[in-house]
């Protein structure tokens, strides 16, 4: 019973914009990891009420970061439309040893960066302290990465989301985002089939 009462609390408790956020979060990356174009207007309502969320929580970098992502999901919907109607899906494709190397470079100068740079503006401004600012501006940076990789329909663009969402789980979670931090997790296993599926899909366009 007790169990009962506290998920009765927290559900009170418990923000809908993280709740339809969080749905239509799942909703998203479970149509991408199938290769379903319908993933990026779902992903527009998810990341604009993140954007709130996490605002309201401290996470500065992952605002910013879902502001990217609104912005990226509409460029995702665009460049996923471009292939021929004859097509089902548009080619996934392989990252290259130069994505690599620019990728890398990106987050490396991104992450101390963007982690002073909020710890400077939260005190400027008279926000709260950002809550893990350099670990969430390292996941932020990978995730802008990732997400271009998602839009571009790299395949590795999953193995970054699988390692990056296993940090989060963690932070959400320590920071009263139970919901998120289970969304998180469901996120993990969405990476690891989008993967294979996303591979398998490879693979038929070179037989």
């Amino acid at each position: 019973m007790q169990f009962i009462h506290e998920l009765q609390d927290w559900w009170r408790g418990a923000s809908w914009f993280e709740i339809i956020g969080a749905i239509t979060g799942f909703l998203c990356v479970y149509l991408a990891s199938v290769n379903n174009i319908w993933n990026w207007p779902i992903a527009i309502i998810s990341t604009a009420l993140y954007v709130y969320v996490f605002g309201q929580k401290g996470f500065y970098a992952d605002m910013l970061q879902y502001v990217y992502l609104c912005v990226m999901s509409m460029y995702g919907w665009w460049f996923w439309s471009r292939h021929p109607q004859t097509d089902d899906k548009a080619p996934v494709l392989l990252i290259t040893r130069k994505q690599i190397i620019i990728s890398a470079l990106i987050v490396i100068v991104a992450t101390p960066v963007l982690g002073y740079t909020l710890i400077t503006f939260a005190a400027k401004l008279h926000y709260d302290p950002p809550a893990y600012p350099y670990l969430d501006s390292f996941c932020t940076s990978c995730s802008l990465v990732a997400q271009v990789f998602l839009a571009r329909k790299v395949l590795e663009n999953w193995v970054i989301w699988f390692f990056v969402d296993i940090i989060y789980v963690v932070m959400y979670f320590k920071k009263g985002l139970e919901f998120t931090s289970f969304l998180f997790i469901v996120y993990i296993i969405i990476a690891v089939n989008g993967y294979f599926d996303w591979r398998r899909d490879y693979r038929k366009q070179l037989a």
